[in-house]
């Protein structure tokens, strides 16, 4: 029975957990990870401020588990999909593709939570900044492995400056959530599509460009 009760009152904890993140995730999108605090979320979800901070700790504490979970969310959304698909640039534009759609249809409610977060925290030091930081290093890394697959797969050329073009790309899929919300850019995510079909396709062997053209 006690094992009972116990059990009870962790999947209690980890729902009221999940709840809370599930706000911070689309509070920290929209005003940042500064715009936590424990108080205003119990008040938020009809909380107790001692379940909360039980659960949490500290702002600090707050900030980095919204971090990991949107990194779950990130990698649920943008990463996860591509389980089944071969190395080659119909890959690289899928995950393009993926992240477009991410930030355009809000998985989080300000549009891409690590654009935002990275902005906020890019001057300063401590483990926030540490674990954004490390997201993004993280993104790259992925961006720049997906690229060199397809590379190593025949799919791009031999000689393809792989940073490179995971610098370009990356830039150009941030470019709609800078924009949209901004008179004068209807059309971002439509451009940046257009853009970044361009960087894999100018660097695809003559046989991959059609992946890309009809992915």
């Amino acid at each position: 029975m006690d094992g009972m009760k116990t059990d009870g009152r962790v999947e209690r904890g980890n729902q009221t957990r999940r709840l809370v993140l599930g706000r911070t995730m689309d509070i920290a999108s929209v005003e940042g990870l500064e715009g936590l605090s424990l108080g205003r979320i119990a008040t938020e979800l009809n909380l107790s401020k001692s379940g909360v901070f039980a659960l949490f700790g500290s702002k600090e504490e707050l900030q980095l588990a919204t971090v990991r979970a949107a990194v779950a969310v990130f990698s649920g959304s943008v990463v996860a999909p591509l389980a089944d698909l071969p190395a080659g640039p119909g890959r690289v534009w899928a995950l393009c593709r993926n992240w477009l759609a991410y930030s355009s249809e809000r998985v989080f409610a300000g549009g891409c939570f690590f654009y935002a977060v990275s902005a906020e925290f890019d001057a300063r030091t401590g483990p926030v900044h540490d674990a954004i930081a490390q997201a993004r290093r993280d993104w790259v890394t992925y961006m720049e492995q997906t690229l060199d697959d397809a590379r190593l797969a025949g799919g791009l050329v031999a000689d393809v400056d792989v940073p490179q073009v995971a610098f370009e790309v990356i830039a150009l899929m941030e470019a709609p959530t800078a924009l949209g919300s901004l008179p004068g850019y209807p059309r971002p995510t439509a451009g940046a599509r257009g853009a970044i079909a361009r960087p894999p396709g100018g660097e695809a062997t003559d046989g991959a460009r059609d992946d890309i053209g009809d992915s």
